[in-house]
């Protein structure tokens, strides 16, 4: 009878160990992905809010944000999709289409009024979401949330980025860039 209870024991505290081990490996440092994906031009996805401009055109120059399902809504064209597109590709998609029966020679562009939070949680002072600011680092990120709390670990942070429609964790330093729409997550320090 002691045996089995020690037995069972000892299968609790592997599947505790295994447990452990297998957090441990799900933050693994970043891939180059990340840093790939930060130098790459701005890919557009939902939140952000455009500020589309159609040369002497006033009744189609408006702000436009890109919609839960990666379109905007634009007039006399209808939905143009936007996840996942540069601004000049954008530009060329509306183009197009305001080109077949609307305008002759449409000349638009697009530049970004708002971009996407960053989110921010973990031992910082008032986790939540924040407005994201072009070159902004995650200790920038950071002290816009309120700071490290006295717990917080200040070496490195756990990083989500979305990269080709898959959400990917790492872990970075906090000097790393930010992109628009990531989440960093400030574990607690061990001692």
């Amino acid at each position: 009878m002691a045996f089995v209870r020690i037995s069972n024991m000892l299968a609790l505290a592997l599947a505790g160990a295994s447990l452990t081990l297998a957090g441990c490996t799900a933050n693994a440092p970043a891939p180059k992905s990340f840093e790939q994906a930060a130098l790459q031009p701005y890919r557009l996805d939902s939140g952000d809010r455009l500020r589309v401009s159609v040369f002497e055109q006033p009744g189609l120059t408006n702000t436009y944000t890109v919609d839960q399902a990666g379109y905007i809504a634009f007039p006399l064209i209808g939905q143009v999709a936007a996840r996942g597109q540069t601004m000049p590709a954008l530009e060329g998609a509306i183009a197009a289409k305001l080109k077949q029966g609307y305008l002759r020679d449409p000349d638009v562009t697009i530049e970004v009024d708002r971009y996407r939070p960053v989110f921010v949680m973990g031992e910082v002072g008032r986790p939540g979401q924040y407005s994201y600011v072009p070159g902004m680092t995650a200790q920038n990120a950071v002290a816009i949330a309120g700071g490290f709390t006295s717990r917080g670990n200040r070496s490195d942070i756990d990083l989500t980025r979305k990269i080709n429609g898959q959400s990917i964790t790492g872990r970075t330093s906090v000097s790393s860039t930010v992109m628009a729409g990531d989440t960093i997550y400030v574990r607690e320090r061990l001692f």
